[in-house]
């Protein structure tokens, strides 16, 4: 059956805005996967009643966000976390020449425990909130160059286990993905500089007191929903941090 967007919806604003919220309402519903095409556009069109231009308004923005993925003489697929949109679209220390290279991870610790005040703001806890808090160190080139601490809800990932996390065949992000269902589709970052102090400094092979950069970022799915809280300091001795999309607050 025809959606009709053609009248009263238009006082709640662009017709494409509302399809827009409609596909991705489809998409955090699991109707299509990563890696799976959705509709054509003439097919969208007919569905919605509106036309062609209309839906391509709409998809052109979940492309611009990264949630879709055009390819040529394909059509346009659910956007998949894999190593290489990791390192485009998600890490963003790189060499001072600007290359990029996938960082080897190594993973420090790994616990259960309850969740602080800053860390249940973030992920919309309760506090006291049972999480999952890892810590990793990053190594470009067998340079450290990033320790991170991540936390998540233990309710939402209720089997995450050390073995899970340590023995996972991609990415981070691929694994919330693929065993969770979790589609990580944003993040927002906050930088400052600090000071590196024992342990980090020495993980990271600074000196007591070296300038680093502090990184809180938190990830984000479907409607906003928090999924991740990753506290990162990062060495800049070597290597700089580099996001032109990003939007520092």
């Amino acid at each position: 059956m025809a959606r009709n967007f053609a009248s009263s919806d238009m006082a709640h604003g662009p017709i494409y805005k509302r399809i827009k919220n409609q596909l991705t309402e489809r998409l955090a519903s699991g109707e299509w996967k990563p890696n799976e095409a959705i509709p054509s556009e003439t097919r969208l069109a007919q569905e919605f009643d509106v036309s062609i231009g209309t839906i391509r308004k709409a998809i052109d923005e979940l492309v611009a966000d990264k949630i879709l993925v055009r390819q040529q003489g394909r059509g346009t697929f659910v956007a998949a976390h894999t190593q290489d949109r990791f390192l485009y679209h998600f890490f963003h220390v790189v060499n001072e020449d600007g290359t990029r290279r996938l960082p080897v991870t190594e993973l420090l610790a790994f616990r259960k425990e309850r969740a602080d005040e800053g860390v249940a703001r973030r992920l919309f806890l309760d506090r006291g909130a049972r999480v999952v808090h890892f810590r990793n160190l990053l190594c470009i080139e067998g340079a450290p160059v990033e320790v991170n601490d991540v936390y998540l809800s233990a309710d939402r990932f209720a089997d995450f286990t050390r073995d899970l996390l340590a023995n996972r065949p991609g990415t981070i992000y691929q694994l919330y993905q693929d065993h969770y269902g979790i589609n990580v589709i944003r993040i927002s970052e906050r930088i400052r500089s600090a000071a590196a102090q024992h342990p980090e400094a020495q993980l990271l092979g600074l000196p007591g007191g070296a300038p680093v950069l502090a990184i809180e970022r938190t990830a984000f799915t479907y409607g906003e929903a928090p999924v991740e809280l990753r506290r990162s300091l990062v060495n800049t001795e070597h290597h700089v941090y580099l996001n032109e999309m990003a939007k520092q607050v």
